[in-house]
């Protein structure tokens, strides 16, 4: 049977045919600009960051809030880390040249596993507001615990670390960031792993090069990313030795309609504005002007608020977005009220009625009921029903036409796979999962796929069950502390404002270097 060529994949291969096609001649005389050479490396050798040894991670570890949930499964690492600065040519949503920044993280020392021929893990990080944000920053007052995770998970255990900051951050020169925007962000991941495997072998650990087994990660918006480039790196014949996202929102289509179905997101605000700047970008289809869809005052700044330098809590403090209510409290219709807020599932409910509000929320009632108009006309088929699993046929809303451009429920992985994640997730639903699992049940039952939720009891023989223990100790912990401090829900307040980011991340990270071991890393 054949299998259905992913949008997503496709156009990484249109903005690779664009990069490429440019023959330097204008109109056929003129010499004109060389193509990017996409991938390239910009300053090579690139640029020696930081040293870290055993104990230098150790110490770091301890001081971090993910690290010391790390530290909860006895982690102890081998090898010293020497972290570089990559910095190379790509291309922007339309096709535009750019620069971009990445890290690499390169083992070192006298164990075998810190030497000679090593394989890469491939890692693209979570959403972040903040333009400065840099993976190869392990230290210091702006140190990325995502980067240091990185290093101590994998580079320390001597795998060679790839990690893009993405285009529109860090001294990228690109002027926004296309959020979401698969072709572009698969295409990017292949970028900086060339970048990468050409400034190896490195001066400090002369013999660790490509032993060319490959595996790619990544969290939240990274799991989405991870998956992105995994199906376009399938797609181009390139081998991937393993995938393993995680809590990535993949059936993007389904999760734009759960929120303005009334299951509004935590950081849902910041994520709209992300993701507004990168679709405007590169479609110019989402509005002609903001007012189309966002309220005043917010509409007069939201084209490029973020990513910014200015920390997001000033951004909310100064009025320039709304810190949580994406929605009004009024009804767009009547026939809306259920959900406005909705409330179920019980477990996330307080999630959802942060995102609402009588006055200063983001989006139009009259843009939300044309979306959910254009949503009953033509629904998806994952949510929030479960039919064909697969996003809307023919949406008219443009915002819903994007999404469905870069929804993941479009191919079917041939390397082995694990998806982890949280189910009681109130940033990155648990049903993108899900859905992702009925699709490739459906499309290609031989795949080779797990599906981890790193809440779940574990099972007889569980591979996973160390890391399920210690996720259920570190929520304990957090109600135990919550209620210690007066809480009177028992803590779950407390919990679910730690679980995206805290809670999870950690253990489906750690979960995921078994996986890799496992696959021959």
């Amino acid at each position: 049977m054949d299998r259905p060529t992913s949008s997503v994949a496709a156009g990484v291969t249109a903005l690779l045919m664009l990069a490429g096609c440019n023959s330097g001649m204008n109109n056929g005389s003129t010499p004109g600009p060389s193509p990017p050479q996409r991938g390239q490396l910009l300053t090579n050798p690139p640029t020696l960051v930081a040293t870290f040894g055993t104990s230098d991670l150790l110490a770091l570890l301890g001081l971090d809030t993910l690290g010391q949930e790390l530290l909860t499964l006895a982690y102890s690492p081998i090898c010293t880390v020497n972290v570089y600065q990559l910095n190379y040519e790509t291309i922007g949503a339309k096709s535009e040249s750019t620069t971009s920044t990445g890290a690499l993280m390169v083992p070192s020392g006298s164990a075998s596993a810190c030497q000679g021929p090593r394989p890469i893990v491939e890692y693209a990080h979570g959403s972040s507001p903040i333009k400065n944000y840099n993976m190869a920053q392990l230290s210091g007052s702006n140190a990325s615990s995502e980067g240091l995770i990185l290093a101590a998970v994998f580079a320390a255990e001597g795998y060679i670390v790839v990690a893009p900051n993405y285009a529109g951050y860090d001294s990228s020169t690109l002027s926004y960031h296309p959020y979401l925007v698969g072709a572009q962000q698969a295409g990017e991941m292949i970028d900086v792993l060339t970048a990468a495997r050409g400034a190896l072998p490195v001066a400090l650990a002369p013999t660790v090069t490509d032993n060319h087994k490959l595996f790619v990660t990544g969290y939240s918006q990274g799991g989405y990313v991870s998956m992105a480039a995994t199906s376009a790196m399938q797609a181009a014949g390139q081998i991937v030795t393993a995938s393993a996202p995680m809590s990535g929102p993949y059936a993007l289509g389904a999760f734009g309609d759960a929120l303005f179905l009334g299951e509004v997101n935590d950081s849902a605000t910041e994520n709209m504005a992300l993701l507004a700047n990168g679709y405007q970008n590169a479609y110019g289809n989402l509005y002609s002007q903001p007012t189309d869809i966002f309220t005043t005052p917010y509409a007069n700044d939201i084209a490029g608020l973020l990513p910014s330098t200015t920390p997001i809590s000033t951004i909310y403090s100064e009025g320039l977005l709304p810190s949580n209510a994406l929605f009004s409290s009024t009804p767009p219709a009547s026939q809306y009220a259920s959900i406005t807020p909705a409330t179920t599932p019980n477990d996330l409910a307080i999630v959802f009625a942060m995102g609402f509000a009588s006055s200063d929320y983001l989006i139009l009632n009259s843009y939300r009921l044309s979306y959910l108009q254009d949503e009953q006309a033509n629904p998806d088929g994952g949510f929030p029903t479960t039919t064909t699993g697969m996003p809307a046929a023919s949406p008219t809303n443009t915002l819903r036409q994007d999404l469905k451009t870069n929804d993941l429920r479009n191919w079917t992985p041939t390397m082995p796979t694990l998806l982890c994640g949280g189910d009681e997730d109130p940033e990155v639903f648990f049903f993108n999962t899900q859905l992702m699992q009925g699709y490739w049940s459906k499309n290609a039952p031989s795949a080779t796929v797990t599906i981890l939720d790193i809440a779940s009891v574990p099972m007889a023989n569980d591979p996973y069950a160390d890391e399920k223990d210690a996720f259920q100790a570190a929520v304990t912990a957090v109600a135990a502390a919550a209620i210690a401090g007066g809480a009177a829900d028992g803590g779950h307040a407390a919990v679910l404002a730690d679980y995206h980011a805290t809670l999870v991340a950690p253990f489906c990270l750690a979960a995921v270097k078994s996986f890799f071991d496992e696959q021959g890393g």
